[in-house]
Parts: C-alpha cells; structure tokens; sequence
C-alpha cells in the first residue's frame, strides 16, 4: 500500500477538512485508526467513507451540533470498504508494489534516529512490576534491540520497511502484554470505563467486533501514555 507510512496523517487532515474546522483527534480517535489500518483497511476506503460520512450529514435539515468524533465515520467507512473488496480494486497496485515505492520518503539515518530516540525513552521508563513480570526488563531488552536495529539500518542503503515493522510490532506487543498483565486491575478497569463512556454514542454505528478491537487499543495508547513509553511503529516517525 503506498499511503502505507501517511495512514494516520492522510486520515486526520481529510477529517478535519470535511469537518470545515481544526479538531484534535481524541485518543478513541486514533485507536480508531489503529482498528482499520489493523484490519487492512485501504487509506481509499477511509477517505471515501469520512466523505459518504460527511455528505450525509450535510443533508441533514439542522446542523446544529459540529461532528466532533471520527466514530460518526465508522460505519461509512466500513461500507467503503466492502465495497473496494468487491470490486477488486487496487488488488494490482498491491502485487505491483516494488522497493522503491515502498521505502519512498524515509531516509535510512532518519530511520535510524528515530530508531535511538525510542530506546533513550524506553531505558528512562519507570515501569510497574507484579510478581515475576517485568515489563522494565522488556523495556531494556527491546531498548537494546532498537539500538542494533539502528546500527543495521544505518549500514544499509536500501531500507525494506516491512521487514523493519514487523520487527517493532512484535516489539511492542510483547511490551503491551508485560505492562497490561503488571498494571493493577483497578487501573484498568478505570480505563476501560472511560472507554466506554466515550463511545457510548457510537455503538450502534459500529459492529461487535470492531468496539472491541477498538476499545483493546483505546486501552493500550492510555497505558502508553501513561507511562510515557513511544510507540515502536514508523508511522510515528
């Protein structure tokens, strides 16, 4: 997908512009995100469907109240895409893609920095801890496997960005599940509430599975916040 790396970025411009006004997205905002670029959502199907969104909207007889949440989109976006599935469409763009595309933009030493930064943060996190888990020791450990990433990196003149992904997404998985299984079950349940209640006006726009993948991120990027730990993935180059 050539929009692979601007998903978040692409999303949240067309958002606000249909929006007619600045908006910073909310945390369920980009954990919404998360849920369609996880589900392989293409970055076509988001923009139509923040449009469809948008036209109807703009149909309506009173527009008292601004879209303030791109939850209002969700459903829209999904049938956007449903229907590219259909069609086929951009099916060949995907088994066209070649390396150059691919690493189009992102500069090995950029990448490398980028790199470095996130493990400085990782080995300064003060962390929780429950009994034999550890998700300090994690931190170290994969603090140490961004800094090897980096010097490879910074080797290479030619970056294959899928591989380098893959890599931090494992990374932060492990890390997620160290720190949710540490953090004390009020703290989550806390969270979780929170979650709930701000997406309360959106269940009925949204499938059963989709509200809790996108409540399992909401809770992730809180938690990441929380402790101040960087997000491993290139998207937040």
């Amino acid at each position: 997908m050539e929009n692979y790396f601007n998903y978040f970025t692409e999303i949240e411009e067309h958002f606000q512009r249909r929006r007619g006004g600045i908006l910073l997205l909310s945390t369920l905002d980009w954990a919404l995100i998360e849920t369609w670029k996880d589900a392989g959502i293409p970055l076509e199907a988001a923009l139509r469907g923040i449009d469809a969104a948008f036209d109807r909207y703009d149909q309506r007889p009173s527009k008292s109240k601004k879209v303030n949440s791109l939850a209002y989109c969700a459903q829209q976006v999904l049938s956007a895409a449903e229907d590219m599935k259909e069609a086929a469409v951009g099916a060949a763009q995907e088994e066209d893609a070649s390396p150059a595309v691919a690493t189009r933009g992102f500069d090995p030493s950029e990448i490398a920095a980028f790199l470095r930064k996130n493990a400085e943060r990782l080995e300064q996190a003060k962390l929780p801890s429950r009994g034999s888990i550890s998700p300090q020791t994690l931190a170290r450990e994969a603090a140490a496997t961004l800094r090897d990433l980096g010097e490879e990196v910074s080797a290479q003149k030619k970056v294959r960005l899928e591989d380098i992904e893959r890599r931090l997404t494992v990374l932060e998985e492990k890390l997620l599940a160290a720190l949710i299984a540490a953090t004390a079950d009020d703290d989550l349940v806390g969270v979780r509430a929170q979650a709930d209640r701000e997406l309360a006006p959106y269940r009925s726009k949204m499938p059963g599975p989709q509200i809790e993948q996108l409540l399992k991120q909401y809770v992730h990027k809180r938690l990441l916040e929380k402790y101040g730990l960087p997000r491993l993935s290139l998207f937040y180059m």
